[in-house]
């Protein structure tokens, strides 16, 4: 029976190190997931509603805010609840799903960024050409490959992780990861290591690498361009490099991470740098759009200029006391 749960379920480690501050931190990250799901379902409903942003870089924006709402929701709920539980084993049906939620959104946030950089690359690179270049159908290329590739991609990696024997259940994480299974296996599978690099190749070091060479394409056009124009494309540009920038940084922690002996880490510090890549990038992006980019930004004003004002209208209307 031992050896029939111990093979069943994951027993997730690093909740044994929060102690008492699992109350405080239950309500912050609820509050986390809160606005999470809040500021991006704004930026989906702005683009949504205002005809004039349905263009190929609002439309990708609205793919980050999609993609963001996926992998929260593939981390938080579960994660709320193990914050309140005494036990936190996790049966490998959930676990591998959880994996493939979050592995998926984290591929398809790399994937994304490409096209958004190609789009921009297009739009200063070959501004004539822009519209005929990312018509709809070339936006929906762009769209079967942020979304479909990534996923099979991962499928495949996946299938041959879950075929793993494995000779232990403890992964010293907050959710389940598929490095943290990998290194539970019995055997040193050279198929799997070489698979699971190619992918890992596939996925991150390609798009990283052309994301990298349209920006110094784009960086090029403008140092021959005038400071007017220049103004212009940075503003239009800046926030997709900022967050191509978190996504490094967070990305780059996590793997760092997966690489320690955590037991010689501090547990808080080891907890948030796994939090990173599922946190930061949904928490930012709304905001970094939403603040940086003008015409999204235009509308975010105009809606709470209108709700504030039929509040005082509401107000004015009240009967007075006799």
């Amino acid at each position: 029976m031992e050896n029939k749960t111990l093979s069943f379920y994951f027993n997730l480690t690093m909740f044994t190190n929060i102690g008492h501050f699992r109350y405080p931190a239950f309500i912050f990250c609820l509050l986390l997931y809160i606005f999470i799901v809040s500021a991006n379902l704004a930026v989906m409903w702005i683009i949504i509603r205002e005809r004039t942003l349905h263009e190929p870089m609002y439309i990708f924006i609205a793919y980050l805010s999609i993609n963001s709402l996926c992998g929260a929701t593939g981390f938080f709920p579960r994660f709320l609840m193990d914050l309140l539980s005494d036990t936190h084993l996790f049966s490998r049906p959930a676990c591998f799903t959880q994996i493939f939620v979050i592995y998926t959104y984290l591929s398809n946030e790399v994937t994304i960024l490409s096209i958004m950089a190609y789009d921009r690359y297009v739009a200063v690179c070959h501004p004539l050409h822009y519209h005929s270049k990312m018509n709809s159908k070339t936006v929906f290329a762009l769209s079967f490959f942020a979304w479909v590739c990534p996923a099979c991609n991962l499928t495949i990696t996946l299938n041959m992780t879950v075929r793993l024997p494995l000779c232990g259940n403890n992964i010293q994480k907050v959710y389940c990861a598929s490095w943290n299974i990998v290194r539970l296996s019995c055997v040193t599978d050279a198929i799997n290591s070489i698979a699971a690099t190619l992918g890992a190749v596939a996925v991150a070091v390609v798009p990283f690498g052309f994301i990298l060479y349209t920006y110094l394409r784009i960086v090029v056009a403008c140092w021959k361009s005038s400071s007017e124009v220049r103004g212009k494309v940075l503003q239009s540009c800046f926030p997709h490099v900022i967050s191509f920038v978190i996504y490094v940084v967070t990305s780059f922690s996590d793997t760092a991470l997966s690489r320690q002996n955590l037991d010689e880490i501090n547990p808080f510090v080891a907890i948030f740098l796994s939090l990173e890549c599922v946190v930061i990038p949904p928490l930012l992006n709304p905001l970094v759009y939403g603040l940086k980019l003008p015409e999204i930004r235009r509308h975010i004003v105009e809606i709470l200029s209108i709700k504030s004002q039929g509040k005082k209208k509401s107000c004015r209307t009240l009967p007075k006391p006799v």
